[in-house]
């Protein structure tokens, strides 16, 4: 980590001061490899793509994706302009003119759909004013639009599907180990899915609403364990992570009661309040709590967070589908492509 400091460090004093004259300039040669698998090589010495790519598989992954989404986004703005010149209809029309008259034309927002949007965002009522009900309508005059695009183009290609000749960029795949981490769902299912989590963290508290409904769709054809990264800055996250080993200790059924709970209101993460939980969830309060104040599974929520670092945990929440990384909480549909293949294998 010093070493990379120190490379970055040289090139922001490069940038600076590149004016000023040097001779000491690192002497690289680009050509091809003498054999493959090969990235460099020194005299006798050899750097292989495996060597070259270990610790850094999500962020190559992450930069490949967005290049891939920016082409893909283009090849279908090609696609849609396409088919709408092909259209006998068309004649005469801008793109824009057909696109209003025969595909987004019927778009409106109604205040059924503004109300739903605010409840759904949980906007307060003091925030609403004329102003940010404007920005809310065109929000979602613009998500209907592109709903009326994809359906229009779906139709479209119904009966001819398009073939598609990119290659979608590889997800890095690690080697996660599940332990003795707390499981829900089937222990022989096809599919494990690691969580590397935060109790204090506001996105994984979204990450539970994504695991409910992986839950609901694929039922005993997943399971799921939870391990803990607590991160530094979240004060009370650690405390919680040993709370919810402390109820593990009477049973996986009641570490995930707690961590239910733990999420659903994550200002009550204090000892008192994490105790009071514990007993209103019919745990044994006594060893409970015995176990909270001796922090006794510090060690452990320890591990896990040097066992995610190991495999690229960065921040919370991180998935991991059968070893495949996901970052963030992501919606349903980017897990339901990992799952599907998986389960298809």
């Amino acid at each position: 980590m010093k070493l990379k400091l120190l490379i970055g460090t040289f090139f922001v004093f490069f940038i600076f001061y590149s004016c000023s004259e040097s001779n000491g300039k690192p002497n690289f040669l680009f050509k091809k490899a003498p054999k493959e698998g090969l990235a460099a090589k020194f005299g006798n010495i050899e750097i292989t793509h495996a060597e070259l790519t270990s610790g850094i598989e999500t962020e190559i992954y992450e930069e490949e994706k967005k290049i891939f989404d920016i082409k893909y986004d283009q090849l279908k703005t090609l696609i849609i302009e396409k088919a709408m010149e092909a259209d006998p209809k068309k004649k005469g029309l801008t793109n824009d003119e057909y696109l209003e008259k025969y595909i987004v034309g019927n778009v409106k927002v109604s205040d059924t759909d503004m109300n739903k949007f605010i409840e759904e965002k949980k906007i307060p009522k003091e925030h609403i004013n004329p102003q940010i009900k404007e920005r809310i309508k065109s929000f979602l005059i613009g998500e209907k639009k592109r709903d009326a695009v994809d359906s229009w183009l779906a139709e479209k290609t119904k009966s001819q599907p398009v073939e598609v000749y990119l290659s979608k960029p590889r997800r890095p795949s690690f080697n996660v180990e599940v332990g003795d981490a707390p499981i829900k769902g089937n222990k022989d299912a096809k599919v494990t899915i690691v969580e590397f989590s935060d109790f204090q963290c506001p996105f994984c508290a979204k990450g539970t609403e994504v695991i409910d409904g992986i839950t609901k769709k694929y039922g005993n054809k997943v399971k799921i364990a939870f391990k803990n990264f607590p991160l530094p800055f979240h004060k009370q996250a650690k405390q919680a992570a040993i709370a919810g080993l402390c109820a593990q200790e009477q049973g996986d059924d009641k570490f995930w009661k707690l961590h239910d709970k733990m999420f659903s209101d994550q200002t009550k993460l204090d000892k008192d309040s994490l105790k009071s939980s514990a007993k209103s969830l019919g745990l044994d309060s006594e060893k409970f709590n015995k176990c909270l104040d001796e922090n006794k599974h510090d060690a452990k929520v320890e591990s896990d967070i040097e066992s995610g670092k190991k495999v690229g945990v960065k921040s919370t929440p991180t998935f991991f589908v059968n070893g495949k990384l996901i970052s963030g909480a992501q919606p349903l549909e980017v897990f339901s492509e990992i799952i599907d293949e998986e389960l298809n294998q």
